[in-house]
């Protein structure tokens, strides 16, 4: 299992020097050629016209290089990461031993193994070898099983007493360092190899990103949902965009056979079934979701309506359809936030991402024992692959009747951003565009809900470019709790999973602007902290943050030992209910389990 982090470092501009090796120019995609993104593309598409359905199911690896033009394999073979050199290089990839003849171009274009490999922990990397001369060096896609660990890069002069300098480096966020022991070589993990051999150590290292080894997946990328999409409106689900004092976003699914989308909607203390007033009605903005790879559910069609000048902290009943007289859902019903400071309460949830029929008693168990609770928060990697539907779909399948009458608050963990962009995520959730300019919108965002502020941050971005907006929250609320929502962890309960930009560039602000909690998740195994305050433990929470990781979901990870660990279990999936009281402006924090029984409590008071 791979760990994913994005760190400050990875925002360093690439013109500065590191070690005793060259500086480095920023370079996009250049060529006359088509990309490795748009050949694998067009390499799907023409799998799907020339493979029935059920062979796109079955196909393997040597079908799939059988199936590539000698153009596709080209560009495939050295497009992946290119870079000029100054002088002569051995290049050295050190390839997943488990890939074993994956990727083809290894051995195709002359690289020989030499019989050294890495080995840390259960991962073995085999290194394979080629000369290259001064110039440009392209190398190829990661694998077309899209499996493994990412390929590492090594270089070394040729001639004794060349100094390497590299220039060009493709993709933009590479980096070069020294291959020693202790080094990252990943951008996008902090994990270290230890284990350097002698005839690689003191070489070029260039860190690559761990997130594009799906890049040229075309072996088991096609996919099939248990649940397609119908003239009948479903994943209904409702979200904040803006106030959540005065709006209410509304979305939900159709097949393409639909092409509008309504929201007809009053408050519930005026409705009267027998002697009903007649409704308000909005109109839905309907976009196209596309799937490529989904073989049986390819296109759909997703409407978003956001209503406005709603009452604050009133009940309203709604239903949605294609505004025909038989084309409404049942009426569901929603709650906006109050006007001014109240008691509420809010259900909190780490990874969902594997084993969503069994997630799904768990969410459900927390609607039926908590009916009064106002909203639900997820802290990332809510699917486990977020660029394939059918993970999405057995989401909202298995989450139905809850989120279409209890808002859902997202955030965005490392699953969701399978392939790179969260493209999925972001299409089918509307959200606040209120988050920093330095990154996509909805990625990060913020609301004030009665007398506490939500701050949602991106941990997969560079935290560096979140840190004055979160700083611009936090210092200009009034409101008496404070909560921040990621997805990386500050303080792990793993081992060595960390998220060190976190650490220095939110906990600060943490510590200054006195956040009650951060929940997050990643680690898949239940976590509380101590009060912390300056990376140090502190007497009460009244000077210091508690820092929560929790898993909802059936993936469970081993828990180390921490001086930072206030309480800790292992193999328990849970839901938090967080009751935010104002007789004497306390919280009280519970945890259950898929039972409801009760695993972990305590209570901060102001």
């Amino acid at each position: 299992m791979k760990y994913f982090f994005r760190s400050a470092r990875v925002a360093l501009a690439l013109s500065l020097s590191l070690c005793s090796f060259a500086p480095l120019r920023v370079q996009a995609h250049v060529g006359n050629h088509p990309s490795v993104h748009d050949t694998v593309a067009g390499i799907i598409e023409r799998m799907k016209k020339e493979m029935t359905a059920e062979q796109l199911r079955e196909v393997t690896l040597p079908q799939v290089e059988k199936f590539l033009t000698a153009k596709e394999r080209e560009i495939l073979a050295n497009e992946h990461i290119t870079f000029k050199v100054n002088v002569p290089v051995r290049v050295t990839v050190l390839h997943d031993a488990k890939l074993a003849n994956d990727p083809f171009w290894l051995a195709e274009r002359g690289f020989k193994a030499t019989g050294v490999s890495v080995k840390e922990g259960k991962n073995v990397y085999d290194a394979w070898e080629k000369d290259f001369p001064a110039g440009e060096v392209g190398l190829g896609v990661h694998a077309l099983t899209g499996s493994g660990n990412h390929y590492l890069i090594s270089l070394a002069p040729k001639n004794a007493g060349d100094k390497i300098q590299v220039t060009d480096l493709y993709p933009g966020n590479l980096r070069l360092t020294e291959f020693r022991s202790g080094v990252e070589p990943y951008v996008d993990q902090i994990d270290v190899l230890r284990n350097v051999p002698a005839e690689l150590a003191g070489q070029t290292l260039i860190q690559v990103d761990s997130e594009r080894e799906e890049d040229a997946r075309l072996v088991n990328v096609f996919r099939w949902t248990q649940y397609p999409a119908t003239e009948k409106p479903d994943q209904i689900v409702l979200t904040w965009s803006d106030d959540p004092k005065t709006t209410q976003a509304i979305q939900w699914r159709t097949s393409t056979k639909i092409k509008n989308g309504f929201v007809s909607f009053q408050k519930k203390s005026e409705f009267n079934r027998f002697n009903p007033r007649k409704p308000a009605k909005v109109a839905a903005v309907t976009t196209k979701l596309e799937t490529p790879t989904l073989l049986n559910d390819q296109v759909v069609h997703r409407h978003t309506a956001v209503l406005r000048n709603l009452e604050p902290g009133t009940t309203y009943v709604y239903s949605v359809g294609d505004g025909s007289d038989g084309g409404w859902t049942e009426l569901a019903e929603f709650t906006t936030a109050p006007a001014g400071t109240k008691p509420f309460s809010f259900v909190y949830m780490g990874d969902a991402q594997n084993g969503l029929d069994r997630w799904g008693s768990l969410v459900h168990q927390a609607f039926r024992s908590r009916p009064d609770v106002a909203f639900y928060v997820m802290a990332g990697d809510i699917i486990n692959r977020g660029a394939e539907r059918n993970d999405w779909d057995s989401f909202f399948y298995n989450s139905a009747d809850i989120y279409d009458r209890r808002q859902l608050v997202p955030a965005i963990g490392n699953h969701e951003c399978q392939g790179g962009r969260p493209r999925l995520y972001l299409e089918q959730f509307a959200l606040p565009k209120n988050g920093p300019t330095t990154i996509e919108a909805k990625r990060a965002y913020s609301f004030e809900y009665g007398n506490a502020l939500f701050v949602v941050l991106d941990s997969n971005l560079s935290a560096k470019a979140q840190t004055q907006w979160l700083e611009e929250k936090l210092s200009h609320t009034k409101a008496t709790w404070k909560f921040a929502v990621y997805h990386h962890p500050a303080y792990s309960s793993g081992g060595n999973r960390d998220n060190l930009e976190v650490r220095e560039e939110w906990v600060p602000l943490f510590d200054k602007y006195h956040v009650d909690l951060a929940l997050q998740g990643h680690d898949h195994a239940y976590l509380r902290t101590y009060p912390m305050k300056g990376n140090q433990r502190v007497k009460d929470t009244k000077t210091g943050t508690v820092y929560i990781i929790s898993v909802s979901g059936t993936k469970h990870y081993s828990q180390a030992a921490h001086d930072y660990t206030e309480f800790g279990m292992t193999n328990v999936s849970t839901y938090q209910v967080l009751d935010i009281q104002i007789s004497g402006n306390r919280l009280v924090y519970r945890a259950y389990d898929t039972e409801g029984k009760l695993r972990d409590e305590f209570v901060i008071e102001k």
